[in-house]
């Protein structure tokens, strides 16, 4: 199944077959944690919920989910357990390794927060497909347990490794975080390359921003501490960026 998986994407190159390789590691993750129950505690956003359900045309490393309410004392290992357990009946050996954040990480990402919880799943074996082994192929599972509030979700219908449905974010609110990120990331002081190419698509698809998210996620990062914000002025903010 693998095999013929992977020949959809018609990778060219070995950098092509990596990067589809991490999709189809990332589908057959969401397939174990449906399994579980997951989707009824957590939704997915970020790039790979633009990737996988509305045709981004980047690849995206990384499943970034919220819990639906915030939970301090929410624990992601049985979860994973899960999708270790579906890579398994299709021949698949993955490792769950924990990562422990650098403290310079809780300031310097807009995401990597105390609150957050992050494995990595660690492709081990593969069933032969005729192609080279992949090494340190893996995909990081981060979970937000205490998320901004206000956002709402729908159910995205997947197709393989079986016909099941993922709970994500809407368009407004993942443009919501996409736009946080771009203005306040702090990585390094910069905003990285793929804000400005997620920013492109959502406005080229005409896709609404939900203020009101927007406002949650910057106070919840002190980096709005203004009572009220309009548009206007998160235009103003976006075209100072712009400017540097």
């Amino acid at each position: 199944m693998i095999k013929e998986w992977l020949a959809e994407y018609n990778p060219g190159t070995q950098a092509e077959v990596h990067a589809a390789l991490r999709e189809i590691m990332q589908e057959v993750a969401l397939a174990g944690l449906y399994r579980a129950d997951f989707f009824e505690k957590a939704a997915l956003y970020g790039g790979t919920a633009l990737r996988i359900f509305h045709k981004l045309d980047r690849f995206s490393e990384d499943l970034d989910f919220s819990l639906l309410h915030a939970n301090p004392h929410f624990k992601l290992d049985r979860y994973l357990q899960a999708a270790q357990a579906e890579f398994e009946s299709l021949g698949i050996k993955v490792s769950i390794k924990e990562k422990q954040k650098p403290s310079e990480s809780q300031i310097e990402s807009a995401f990597l927060k105390v609150e957050t919880i992050w494995r990595e799943l660690v492709l081990e074996e593969l069933p032969s497909i005729g192609l080279y082994q992949p090494i340190n192929l893996k995909i990081k599972v981060e979970v937000d347990t205490m998320p901004p509030p206000g956002f709402s979700t729908e159910e995205k219908l997947l197709l393989r490794p079986f016909s099941f449905y993922v709970k994500c974010f809407k368009l407004p609110f993942l443009f919501s975080g996409k736009m946080h990120a771009l203005l306040f990331r702090k990585w390094k002081n910069n905003v990285k390359g793929r804000d400005w190419y997620d920013l492109e698509w959502y406005i080229k698809n005409k896709t609404p921003l939900n203020l009101a998210h927007f406002i949650a996620r910057a106070h919840a990062s002190n980096d709005l501490p203004t009572v009220t914000f309009t548009e206007t002025a998160l235009r103003q903010l976006l075209a100072k960026k712009l400017s540097r």
